[in-house]
């Protein structure tokens, strides 16, 4: 586990984490990431559901055509298709009646758009084979952490909501529910996901909570998602790299896939709220976990000096 970090240490890593973001969001693999990520079908909800059931380990879906022409890739041999939904607009003609003044109502036809569904099939990356996809290095983090379980504790204290570990949607890793008061992290996480995870959405649940009552949270954010969640992994990377854990590349990538121009105006902006943040978790770790040694009893202390008398 590191040492205290002074203010202007841990300007130092705010910093390095700005320059670091700045570099990969100006840089030709973040165009190339955008405009791949650009071409995958933002699904509905509703689909978002149906793609959980039939493939609960979804990632990226694409019809057949698309991963083919697009994205260079081939769906395997003997692979079951994810069904969804898919909207199919039409026009039609349609009677109404329009006012004639005194006169009796005029029977007319108007030409109305409707919406229809029809039923698709896309598949997961995971059942295709191909052209890799680019990629920003987010994949889950990997590796032990020293001091895992007290460390876990110190963090379970500082957090200001109760800890769970759950079954959550695929590729997440942990959420702060409002509603609930209380941040869940996917469980048989490595120990260094975990623990960034868990800074994570501590900050969330520091920065970002609003209130609840009877179950309804009230109120709105008035800071935008993308702000808000480059807020909580910058401070998950100021805390991390703290404690010697490296998470630079899951953190930048993780902090550009959000940030466009104007979210990345606002990241710097929050620079103050992190380094904050992330100081206070980074306090409350080094009193939890680097605490001195226990002195020993005075009894004790008196037997170890009779101890010492009898050998002479």
């Amino acid at each position: 586990m590191g040492k205290t970090l002074s203010p202007d240490q841990l300007k130092v890593w705010t910093d390095r984490l700005e320059a670091g973001v700045s570099e990969l969001h100006d840089s030709q693999r973040y165009a190339d990431y955008l405009s791949a990520m650009s071409k995958f079908h933002r699904y509905s909800y509703g689909n978002i559901i149906l793609i959980l059931q039939q493939c609960p380990h979804a990632q990226q879906v694409a019809g057949y055509h698309k991963w083919k022409n697009t994205f260079g890739r081939q769906v395997k041999r003997y692979e079951t298709g994810i069904t969804i939904l898919a909207p199919c607009k039409y026009k039609c003609q349609v009677k109404a009646e329009t006012a004639g003044g005194d006169e009796e109502p005029v029977q007319d036809t108007a030409v109305v758009e409707k919406c229809r569904f029809r039923t698709e099939t896309v598949f997961d990356v995971s059942q295709t084979v191909g052209r890799e996809l680019p990629s920003l290095g987010i994949a889950q983090l990997t590796g032990n952490v020293e001091g895992y379980d007290s460390l876990i504790g110190a963090l379970k204290e500082l957090s200001p909501v109760p800890v769970d570990t759950g079954v959550l949607r695929a590729g997440a890793y942990g959420c702060y529910s409002h509603v609930e008061e209380r941040i869940i992290i996917q469980k048989d996480l490595t120990q260094v996901q975990t623990v960034k995870t868990l800074i994570h959405e501590i900050a969330h649940a520091k920065l970002h909570t609003l209130p609840v009552l009877n179950g309804v949270i009230m109120g709105s954010h008035q800071k935008g998602k993308s702000t808000r969640e480059i807020e909580a992994e910058s401070v998950a990377y100021v805390v991390c790299q703290y404690l010697g854990i490296d998470t630079s590349e899951y953190s930048l990538g993780y902090v550009a896939g959000w940030g466009r121009d104007r979210e990345m105006r606002a990241f710097k902006s929050s620079l103050t709220c992190i380094r904050n943040t992330a100081a206070e978790l980074i306090g409350g770790i080094e009193s939890r976990c680097l605490k001195p040694e226990i002195e020993r009893p005075a009894e004790e202390e008196t037997r170890r000096q009779t101890d010492r008398t009898a050998v002479r």
